[in-house]
């Protein structure tokens, strides 16, 4: 059995044995790197060429360009019309405040146009009249301001020169209704008054619920004699 294998080693037919050296495996990934990075180029070139042929970056830039032209345009567009809303807002504001002082100001001058009214009253009840010894009750007015309260005011004058101050009294008393019934003060609002040349006076007078005044009659008293008396009707 030995004897055959020898032979046919020896024998000129028998396969020949071939030595090869083996690449290391450092230099099998380098050349593998190499060749992919060769190919990556050559696709990189390709695609360059592909689109500068296609104009496909010429035409995306412009459509870049034109976007941010409109984009301008319209923050522009934008800042204006901002800038209109915020003065049309101040000229809003500001028309607003003049129209408000302006409503201040008409109530202003109708409070000022009342009381020069009344001032004009005063000054033309203080013209003298004719007859008697000069002492008058010339302005009683009087008012029903709520249920329970009348509000009044007499303008007493000296109408003749040099005369000597009055020193007396003002009663002030009210009659009409109170449940259908006829009604009138029992104790008339009295006060000391002295009158040099003329002397104004005002006052409230309580009043029983549910009256109704019809009438206010104002007396200047000395002593036990009435100097002057009026009567309004309300």
């Amino acid at each position: 059995m030995r004897l055959r294998l020898l032979r046919r080693r020896l024998t000129a037919n028998s396969p020949r044995l071939a030595i090869r050296r083996a690449t290391p495996w450092p230099l099998q990934w380098l050349l593998a790197a190499v060749v992919l990075g060769f190919s990556a180029a050559v696709a990189l070139w390709a695609f360059e060429i592909g689109r500068d042929i296609s104009g496909v970056e010429r035409h995306g830039t412009e459509e870049v360009r034109r976007l941010q032209e409109q984009v301008r345009v319209l923050g522009e567009a934008l800042a204006q019309a901002e800038s209109v809303a915020n003065t049309a807002e101040s000229l809003l504001i500001a028309e607003r405040a003049t129209q408000e002082e302006l409503a201040r100001q008409i109530r202003q001058l109708q409070t000022d146009n009342q009381a020069l009214r009344s001032d004009l009253g005063f000054f033309e009840r203080l013209i003298p009249g004719s007859g008697g010894d000069g002492l008058n009750i010339r302005g009683l007015q009087a008012q029903q301001v709520s249920d329970t309260q009348l509000q009044w005011q007499v303008l007493m004058i000296q109408a003749r020169k040099n005369a000597p101050d009055f020193n007396g009294s003002l009663e002030l008393s009210a009659s009409g209704t109170l449940a259908g019934r006829p009604w009138q003060t029992r104790t008339p609002d009295t006060r000391a008054v002295q009158v040099q040349n003329y002397l104004r006076q005002d006052g409230v007078m309580d009043l029983p619920p549910g009256v109704v005044v019809q009438t206010v009659t104002a007396r200047l008293r000395q002593g036990g004699t009435v100097r002057s008396e009026q009567t309004i009707r309300l």
